[in-house]
């Protein structure tokens, strides 16, 4: 049983001792220079003009878990989808409910205005 484990358990230990051997590479080895333009939010190439104070509008957190839910959803399909064949006509006509299902619900949020950038 432990031999089983032994590969996986060797290839752990071996990861965490090369990314400890590195970090701390970096730690002796690194520059040790601090600008103030290093501790500074930046994305996309572009520096952030967004302040600390900034506020997210509820639309955004809305729209962002719709995405989410629509997508872990839609992920559900891609089993089925591999192994269609093994499962039947009976999981063809699941998952057209349940597309159906998504559609309907999708449909739903579309109408209510949940999805337009307010």
């Amino acid at each position: 049983m432990l031999k089983s484990y032994l590969p996986a358990l060797v290839f752990v230990l071996l990861g965490l001792g090369i990314g400890t051997a590195f970090t701390l590479a970096n730690d002796l080895l690194g520059p040790k220079r601090s600008r103030e333009v290093k501790t500074e939010p930046y994305e996309s190439g572009l520096p952030s003009e967004v302040k600390k104070s900034f506020r997210f509008g509820i639309s955004f957190y809305l729209i962002a878990m719709l995405f989410i839910l629509f997508d872990i959803e839609v992920v559900f399909l891609y089993p089925v989808a591999l192994q269609l064949e093994a499962f039947g006509w009976f999981a063809l006509g699941e998952t057209v409910v349940f597309v159906a299902l998504l559609l309907v619900a999708f449909v739903f949020v579309w109408r209510r205005g949940a999805l337009e950038w307010k």
